[in-house]
């Protein structure tokens, strides 16, 4: 994969990321009523959206590690010629 591909997929797996986070603070906030069965809901729901900022928090890492690393495909590069 082209360096310059795998440092795009690492910014948005990383924003996508901290938007998982907000995005679970929002819901839960947002979300909760005084109705225990909704309240219950909202926060389950919370729970979900935030599990998945720290995967791809990882996954964000993992790229831009596989970015240093990857050789540049032929016809891909960023030079004119």
């Amino acid at each position: 994969m082209n360096p310059r591909i795998c440092r795009t997929l690492s910014t948005v797996c990383f924003q996508a990321g901290i938007l998982s986070v907000v995005l679970s603070i929002w819901i839960w906030w947002f979300l909760n009523s005084s109705d225990a069965e909704q309240k219950a809901h909202a926060e389950r729901f919370g729970i979900f959206v935030g599990l998945w900022a720290p995967t791809l928090l990882i996954l964000s890492n993992r790229l831009d590690r596989y970015a240093d690393k990857a050789p540049a495909l032929p016809g891909l590069s960023d030079e004119s010629h």
